[in-house]
């Protein structure tokens, strides 16, 4: 009976997975609509993959973990804390220096926000999770700069 519920749980944190690779996929079309080089499936692996790191980080451990008085010496925030710094060295391929010409940083922070997407869903907060989803496409959609209104803001800037 206890194999039956173990396998039961793993199966609702797969749907931490499904709902951190949603976010990703959201993340994703809006680039994708942009012509970007990382769109729906990066950002949707990305996000996957983070929120499956955050699971391991959390629970894949506690056999090995839990002694008489608690934990002993397992720090579930390392493999978390790897994933931020993983992510950093992907994004960092994807911006590109070219004579005065930078491309790629919004795609980079787009990818690197995605994987604290993933962390969120993976560690269960899903609000947290959609809420950030939801304030990264606008925020892309916003401040895109073909927005005339946002050119036109800047040009008076200048």
């Amino acid at each position: 009976m206890a194999e039956t519920n173990f396998q039961l749980y793993q199966l609702i944190l797969a749907l931490r997975i499904i709902a951190a690779g949603i976010c990703g996929a959201i993340i994703g079309i809006e680039r994708l609509i942009r012509s970007k080089d990382a769109g729906i499936r990066t950002h949707c692996i990305v996000a996957m993959g983070a929120a499956l790191m955050m699971i391991v980080s959390k629970y894949g451990f506690f056999d090995t973990a839990a002694g008489e008085l608690g934990m002993r010496g397992a720090d579930g925030a390392r493999i978390a804390a790897q994933v931020v710094s993983g992510i950093g060295f992907l994004g960092a391929g994807i911006i590109f220096v070219h004579k005065n010409s930078i491309t790629g940083l919004t795609t980079a922070a787009g990818i690197w926000t995605t994987s604290g997407i993933g962390l969120a869903m993976g560690a269960g907060m899903y609000v947290l999770g959609f809420i950030t989803t939801v304030i990264v496409v606008v925020a892309q959609i916003v401040f895109h700069r073909n927005f005339h209104w946002l050119n036109a803001l800047h040009d008076r800037e200048e």
